[in-house]
């Protein structure tokens, strides 16, 4: 779904006309824990075109919401439309079902979400961070436990971010977290465009060079981030790695007599 929008701007002249960058974390929850299902987008902007050169946004957002969210539905209406003529919806037996889903699909709109990002960037990157730790619930927001149900603080959108408190029995919490557990292959993140993994190194160093911006140790550790790399306290220079973990050994407590054993010393 999320590569559609890295092919909003083909070599145009009113286009950026280069390859686009985006990070994509999959949210699957809502407060309550029911499903919920959306992508968290982090797009750079700007475009890195075949001449090496950094083709910046005219304005403050990439391409207009609107025509973003219409894309954004054809893509994957098509898609879905291709997987069933191909067969590969195997759950959907009803004849027609599948043209009267996807032409109820097209004849909505959909809602594409797009906010600009001047200022507060290590924000955001937290913020959409901690979808790719967590999931569905944090223990924070627990309340209570008993052998039958459970009670959870949640935030209600609906009713101006007021917080109130959800009993569910232990059998729908169960289900309701569940469902935000993904099959075995699914990937939470994914890195599209000079942000993917097979050439992020290599095109974070074009668009330095293309930005005149002098490549730091840090800005090539991030860049790779296959290895984290830590401050020494000492010389301030980064040249620590982590090579292994070392697993602390406890001594061997003794365990005290038996009554048995003292009455046989005695």
């Amino acid at each position: 779904m999320a590569v559609a929008c890295l092919k909003l701007c083909p070599p145009h002249p009113k286009r950026l006309g280069g390859e686009m960058g985006m990070s994509a974390v999959l949210h699957t929850w809502g407060q309550n824990l029911s499903q919920h299902v959306h992508l968290h987008c982090l797009v750079p902007g700007g475009a890195l075109g075949d001449d090496g050169i950094w083709r910046e946004a005219r304005s403050h957002y990439l391409f207009p919401v609107r025509a973003l969210s219409r894309h954004f539905r054809g893509n994957l209406v098509s898609a879905l439309r291709e997987a069933a003529t191909s067969g590969e919806l195997h759950r959907v037996t009803r004849p027609g079902d599948v043209d009267d889903q996807l032409n109820t699909l097209m004849a909505t709109e959909w809602v594409v979400y797009s906010k600009d990002c001047l200022e507060h960037t290590d924000t955001v990157v937290r913020y959409l961070a901690r979808y790719t730790r967590q999931i569905a619930i944090s223990n924070a927001r627990i309340l209570a436990v008993d052998d039958h149900q459970v009670t959870l603080r949640y935030k209600d959108y609906r009713d101006r971010d007021r917080r109130k408190q959800l009993v569910l029995a232990g059998e729908e919490f169960v289900r309701r977290f569940l469902l935000h557990v993904l099959p075995k292959g699914l990937m939470r993140v994914r890195h599209y465009g000079f942000l993917a993994n097979r050439c992020r190194r290599r095109r974070l160093a074009e668009i330095r060079r293309a930005l005149a911006v002098e490549t730091t140790p840090e800005a090539d550790t991030a860049a790779n981030d296959s290895e984290p790399t830590y401050t020494c306290r000492h010389c301030g220079q980064p040249t620590l790695r982590v090579i292994g973990t070392l697993i602390p050994l406890r001594p061997k407590r003794s365990r005290p007599p038996s009554h048995r054993e003292q009455r046989y010393r005695a």
